[in-house]
């Protein structure tokens, strides 16, 4: 597995998401998004208690495995909300069990394709595959190096299209433990060029405080798309839309695949995705 793709957490690029690889470099998100992150995610955990009662609608899981990657600087406990929600659908949901993501150490590696194999094996079918931000990038790569192992892969805010890692609001984290990561490579990464080969999602959002949403997004194709939500980076993993989107595209039979189509009355909290 190649570890260099953990870097792509740190920058990005624009342009057409129809278009790839990407070619005009965008800056970082402006400094009032960044700056209301707590409060909009604290805000995106309340709407999503106060619509608790309401998840009966939320398509049911087959029983499937998943497991939920985490994002830089964040372990188990960040993804805790999502996996509970994903189990009382029907989904044996999963955490990485690795600790605090710091980036592409060893461990990290080691341990990601470890448990991957893990699930795959307890369960005897493939295994999908969630991952916020760096998780997300982890997540893509895991696919491309055991495609027979994953089901889809579902990203919530990961800037897997990086340029530069001035781009940005996380990358003083990223690098303080960058001597403890395994491998570096030139950006941009040349594996992001090739599509996924198996069934990819990438949902992101226009008020992302952390990463420019231009490097969150997919090349639309026969099996990979976008969906556009209203969500900060800290609560891609409890925004309601963000979550209606999860469940939707987990919910689909193993070997098929159909576009992301909202339920008339929720097509207003989606954006038209660019």
């Amino acid at each position: 597995m190649s570890v260099a793709v953990a870097l792509s957490d740190l920058g990005g690029i624009g342009g057409d998401p129809a278009s790839a690889p990407q070619r005009a470099a965008v800056p970082p998100p402006n400094l009032a998004l960044y700056l209301t992150e707590v409060p909009r995610t604290v805000a995106e955990f309340g709407q999503l208690v106060a619509l608790l009662p309401l998840r009966g609608a939320l398509p049911a899981g087959d029983g499937h495995p998943v497991l939920v990657l985490p994002g830089l600087m964040v372990g188990d406990g960040s993804t805790w909300t999502l996996r509970r929600l994903l189990r009382r659908l029907g989904y044996r949901a999963h955490g990485w069990r690795l600790g605090l993501n710091i980036g592409p150490t060893a461990k990290a590696i080691d341990g990601m394709a470890a448990r991957l194999d893990e699930l795959h094996r307890r369960y005897g079918t493939p295994v999908s595959l969630i991952g916020w931000s760096l998780g997300g990038i982890f997540a893509r790569n895991l696919a491309r190096d055991n495609p027979s192992a994953v089901r889809q892969v579902i990203t919530l805010g990961s800037p897997f299209r990086m340029e530069s890692q001035s781009q940005s609001r996380a990358v003083r984290n990223f690098n303080l433990f960058a001597h403890l990561h395994v491998e570096r490579l030139t950006l941009p990464l040349a594996a992001e060029a090739e599509p996924l080969p198996v069934p990819a999602t990438a949902i992101y959002s226009r008020y992302d405080g952390v990463v420019p949403w231009q490097t969150c997004i997919e090349t639309p194709s026969a099996r990979a798309e976008n969906i556009a939500v209203r969500s900060s980076h800290l609560g891609f993993g409890h925004h309601p839309a963000a979550v209606w989107a999860i469940a939707n595209r987990l919910a689909q039979p193993l070997g098929t695949w159909t576009p992301f189509r909202p339920p008339a009355m929720l097509r207003p909290v989606f954006p038209r995705a660019d």
